[in-house]
């Protein structure tokens, strides 16, 4: 038996209400409200852990129990089979307690983003920086409801409180968790055909899906989420774009294009509150607060920059900005935990001040094989010989020697963050050309 995972108890009563069993096909719908929901999943889960971590087609019996809302009646659906979902956090490093998919009689499936385990309220896991506690449910439920607020495309969400029962193990387990639309539901409500593979996507070019990859770019650094991937175009390489063009994101072919939407945002940073890696990849100099919500933020949308043509990017941000009010009676309305919702305002705050005009058109480094140096003279290669930057890099200029400008580097394109690494631009100012920086990117004309 896997040791750490929650200990369960056997079975609940249901009430003294009568227990309905559900019949198939008919199921309510779970996302018409985005109140709270209080369930039950009876199931042997510590057997469902055990099995599920290496076979993802393993499946459990269980019953789910819910309360009617119109008629109050305790109703049981039966014949359900559990199985565990998730990628990374179906280690048992990352989660004790794994995320659950339900398929209900009748062709109904349903999601369950669960509590991930017992920390405390400050520990992150130890690979990928999960917050393993009742906490990351409820603040990943808002994230999707502040997305939903601003236009960006994701799965329909609902909090829950959900009882755990399992037979064989002791008491029952009572936590938070978030209930969320199933995939093949998602593409029957954006009227997709068929799901693409990550296998043959392609790009967000060549699949015609702009106008979703827009809104998914600024979405994604609004939350501060660096767990996804999009392949914006075929010459794209930021992060795992080469390996996997698709990561957290759904892609639909409709016939006349491709529907994208994105999902899991349990390691954005306004759930977890701060990324282990960060060190390893950004500058906390290149803002004078050394804020790392603010740098998570800036660096994704100065990102945009390099993907779009100006007049999308300025169509954009101001559809974010059109909704901004909407955004924050979203936060104001809920129920997340005070230390949660400081957290979100604080990542709200840095990302409508990033898009907005003053912010936005910061200089960048517009000219292709720009090398970096130590020093003014280019005596010698800050980060070794042809290590170049990126087009679109981010920069702030500290002072000039004739050609050559002093500058803090954003690498926004994580050009140093993986195979390559180079520690004078995470830690201090470096040497480019000054005839290399721009504002006008992308360019007016």
């Amino acid at each position: 038996m896997r040791s750490g995972r929650p200990v369960l108890l056997a079975a609940l009563l249901l009430g003294s209400n009568a227990v309905v069993q559900a019949q198939a096909r008919a199921h309510p719908d779970f996302f018409a409200s985005t109140t709270p929901i209080t369930l039950k999943l009876e199931a042997p889960l510590q057997k469902l852990f055990e099995e599920g971590a290496e076979n993802e087609k393993y499946s459990v019996p269980g019953i789910l129990s819910y309360t009617d809302p119109a008629s109050g009646t305790n109703v049981a659906i039966r014949d359900v089979k559990v199985s565990v979902r998730g990628h990374t956090s179906r280690r048992e490093t990352e989660c004790t307690f794994s995320k659950l998919k339900l398929e209900l009689p009748g062709g109904y499936d349903l999601k369950i983003g669960t509590h991930c385990g017992e920390a405390d309220d400050q520990t992150l896991s130890a690979k990928y920086g999960r917050l393993a506690n009742e906490r990351s449910p409820m603040r990943e439920g808002l994230v999707y409801r502040l997305l939903e607020s601003v236009g960006v495309p994701v799965l329909r969400s609902r909090p829950a409180r959900v009882t755990y029962v399992d037979a064989a193990q002791g008491a029952p387990l009572v936590r938070n968790a978030l209930l969320l639309e199933d995939d093949d539901e998602a593409m029957k409500r954006l009227n997709g055909r068929s799901e693409i593979p990550m296998e043959t996507f392609g790009s967000v070019r060549t699949r015609g899906a702009s106008a979703d990859a827009a809104r998914i770019a600024f979405g994604e650094a609004m939350i501060g989420n660096f767990d996804w991937c999009l392949k914006f175009s075929p010459d794209d390489i930021y992060r795992c774009n080469e390996p996997k063009p698709l990561w957290n994101v759904l892609a639909f072919d409709r016939g006349n294009g491709a529907a994208l939407l994105i999902k899991d945002f349990d390691l954005a940073g306004m759930v977890v509150g701060r990324h282990k890696w960060f060190a390893t990849v950004f500058n906390p100099g290149f803002v004078p607060s050394k804020s790392e919500v603010e740098i998570e933020v800036l660096s994704q949308v100065q990102r945009t920059r390099s993907l779009f043509p100006r007049p999308e990017l300025d169509a954009v941000r101001q559809a974010f900005m059109e909704r901004k009010g909407a955004a924050y009676a979203v936060l104001d309305k809920s129920e997340v935990e005070a230390e949660g919702r400081t957290l979100a305002r604080a990542y709200l705050d840095n990302f409508f001040k990033a898009i907005a005009d003053a912010e936005f058109y910061r200089p960048v480094v517009f000219k292709p094989d720009t090398q970096v140096y130590a020093d003014a003279e280019r005596t010698k290669e800050a980060c070794g010989v042809k290590d170049v930057l990126r087009v679109g890099t981010p920069v702030n200029e500290l002072q000039k020697s004739e050609a050559m400008s002093q500058v803090v580097i954003l690498d926004a394109m994580w050009r140093w963050a993986q195979k390559d690494s180079c520690d004078a631009v995470r830690t201090g100012p470096v040497w480019i050309a000054s005839d290399a920086i721009t504002r006008d990117y992308p360019s007016k004309n």
